[in-house]
């Protein structure tokens, strides 16, 4: 059993009056570790999910005194997929309001129609938390730290979706049953997209170019796309926890790049899957891109369970001067450059130093990521 670093926070916040509103990719496992949290604690709990038909129905114009009698005596109520039930946030803001003996737990798996549905009611109600697939440090706690080191070559290929981890030696068949039926699923139905072929080659030059700044002039002449709708479409596959971006940080010099961004996946599997490349590590030209993907949404998963905001950057210039990744917290700014092979020539980066004293940059490998993935030293 891989115990999930959410929890913890889960635990901390479930005995206020505030509703916890769990997001993350499908598949990541939010209904699993609500089931485990919720089962632990005992409690008289009422269950409903945005699957069921007769739950939108019931919810679709419910008053105080009709929720009061339906959730009875039970103290916590889960609402799964959440995202699928109409004015959701204005059901969940009538219990925390008016029932505040009862817990409200929801999740969803698609950032940009739960937020559209709960934000703005549950201003100042909710406590918001994501959950993404098992991360390094999770893995690690479960099997063994220098288990999980062992089978990082397999994890930069295969990534680490629950379901994955779980079926060893059927890693290509669930992450492309994974890609093809829940990728963009919420998005073909709930944005009504008619074209799902030109999202796929979207998609595919995505992950082609991890790593690589992106023009989304450049992926509409690949994809046949405008710009407008290269943009939208790349929101959209951020929102539903598939992709997120980087932006570029420029505060002092006068060609620093202003306005690119970069674009990495969640996940590694789910990126090999889009592009159908499970090939061993050492046998990849693409190893690199793998390694600053992987660290880099590890990083997130990190900042993410520990409730460290940060600002998240890429740094270049128009003389190709370069850093992989930089984080701001509290004012401060540490730099970091993601080498697989420690034998690659690092660069002292001395504008980047001239520009910013103030600043940190670390190189990271496989020999020296475990504070960076979350294990302390």
């Amino acid at each position: 059993m891989v115990k999930r670093l959410l929890e913890r926070k889960l635990s901390e916040r479930f005995s206020d009056s505030k509703a916890l509103i769990i997001t993350g990719p499908r598949q990541s496992g939010k209904t699993t570790l609500v089931r485990l949290f919720v089962d632990q604690r005992k409690e008289p709990c009422l269950w409903w999910t945005g699957d069921d038909f007769e739950v939108r129905s019931m919810l679709s114009n419910i008053t105080v005194a009709r929720l009061k009698s339906i959730i009875g005596n039970n103290h916590v109520l889960v609402i799964d997929e959440a995202q699928r039930i109409e004015n959701i946030g204005l059901c969940i803001k009538m219990i925390v309001d008016n029932i505040p003996d009862v817990k409200v737990i929801a999740t969803g798996s698609s950032a940009f129609e739960l937020a559209n549905r709960i934000n703005e009611p549950l201003t100042g109600r909710k406590w918001e938390y994501l959950l993404a697939p098992f991360s390094f440090k999770e893995m690690a706690d479960a099997e063994g730290l220098l288990h999980e080191k062992s089978m990082l070559h397999h994890r930069l290929v295969f990534g680490y979706y629950p379901e994955v981890v779980m079926n060893p030696g059927n890693e290509r068949s669930v992450l492309k049953q994974l890609a093809d039926s829940y990728l963009y699923k919420d998005i073909l139905v709930w944005e009504n997209i008619h074209k799902p072929e030109r999202m796929e080659r979207l998609i595919q030059a995505l992950a082609l170019q991890i790593g690589n700044e992106v023009s989304f002039h450049e992926l509409g002449k690949v994809t046949g796309l405008n710009n407008e709708t290269v943009e939208k479409y790349i929101d959209l596959l951020e929102k539903a926890f598939v992709i997120f971006r980087l932006r570029s940080f420029s505060r002092n010099l006068r060609n620093e790049l202003k306005r690119s961004r970069k674009i990495y996946f969640f996940d590694n599997g789910i990126r090999n899957a889009v592009v159908n490349a499970f090939n061993p590590i050492d046998l990849r030209d693409d190893k690199g891109a793998l390694w600053e993907n992987f660290m880099i949404s590890e990083r997130m998963k990190v900042n993410a369970y520990n409730e460290t905001f940060v600002n998240r950057y890429f740094w270049r210039t128009h003389a190709q001067q370069e850093i992989d990744y930089i984080e701001e917290h509290d004012s401060k700014l540490q730099a970091f450059e993601f080498k697989w092979n420690s034998r690659s020539r690092v660069l002292k980066h001395h504008v980047f130093l001239k520009a910013y004293p103030q600043s940190e940059i670390q190189t990271i490998g496989p020999e020296n990521f475990f504070a960076f993935a979350g294990i302390p030293e």
